[in-house]
């Protein structure tokens, strides 16, 4: 594979277009200058960890490392799950519902996918295992952040519509249901937007990698299909397991709205 490698001086050029929007957001007053420098300066130092942890990992393939990196990435995105939501729940159960959700619904299609569609042998090969948790990871995480934040402010928006509901004999599921349905929708609107416009608006960031790498265009665009259906299927039942948490978190036994739950 041809492979143009990409110098320091490289990307200092790339890094000015952040230095003239940072230089507009003063001259616009949009008060994000301080925001644009950080989030320049944490791209650059988070993948350049990464990249050096990578290195280490494919040198040395070994389960227990591979869960450890797993585990870490599993923490950081449940705090960004709590940190994206304008009401949280009090307690454990504010990073609970969306670590419990990213668990079962990423790890297990990332493990569907490296040990029955890949066959990956061993699975655990970082070369193909980091990757794809981290899409799927990354999918997920922001389709629960989406339900769980529309979930809490619409039960906080319409507590009185829902404890008016409870008094006319609905239980909580028919009380909240509207509200769960839409909440679940939020949070898949993002990759059904990005499913409906690959190839056609956007080349998707795998397949224009691997195509930069060298990779035939038909072998990514079949590597970029499947990344696609194992992110749906993820942030779908991601979603859909943070709502149905959060949403029987809201109710108690006596299926009473308890809005004490929430911050």
């Amino acid at each position: 594979m041809n492979v143009i490698s990409l110098s320091t001086f490289d990307l200092s050029i790339a890094a000015l277009l952040l230095i003239i929007l940072a230089l507009l957001s003063i001259h616009l007053k949009l008060g994000m200058t301080l925001q644009i420098i950080v989030a320049g300066i944490r791209t650059t130092v988070q993948l350049l960890l990464v990249g050096l942890v990578l290195k280490a990992l494919f040198a040395h393939s070994y389960p227990w490392l591979l869960i450890l990196i797993a585990s870490i990435m599993l923490i950081a995105a449940s705090r960004e799950v709590v940190g994206r939501q304008k009401r949280k729940f009090v307690g454990w159960w504010s990073m609970g519902v969306g670590t419990i959700s990213m668990c079962i619904s990423s790890f297990t299609i990332t493990l569907f996918a490296l040990t029955i569609i890949i066959e990956n042998d061993p699975w655990y090969q970082p070369q193909y295992a980091i990757p794809l948790l981290g899409m799927i990871l990354g999918n997920t995480m922001t389709g629960i952040a989406v339900g769980l934040d529309r979930l809490t402010q619409a039960v906080w928006d319409q507590r009185m519509v829902i404890e008016e509901r409870l008094m006319l004999g609905q239980t909580w599921t028919i009380a909240i249901g509207n509200i769960r349905r839409d909440s679940i929708r939020g949070g898949l609107i993002p990759i059904m937007n990005a499913m409906t416009v690959a190839g056609l608006v956007s080349l998707p960031g795998m397949m224009t990698g691997q195509i930069l790498a060298g990779s035939p265009p038909l072998e990514a665009v079949k590597y970029q299909i499947l990344i696609m259906f194992l992110v749906a299927g993820g942030t779908g039942l991601g979603t859909i397991s943070a709502v149905w948490m959060g949403s029987r978190r809201l109710f108690d036994e006596r299926q009473r709205l308890c809005l004490d739950r929430l911050k």
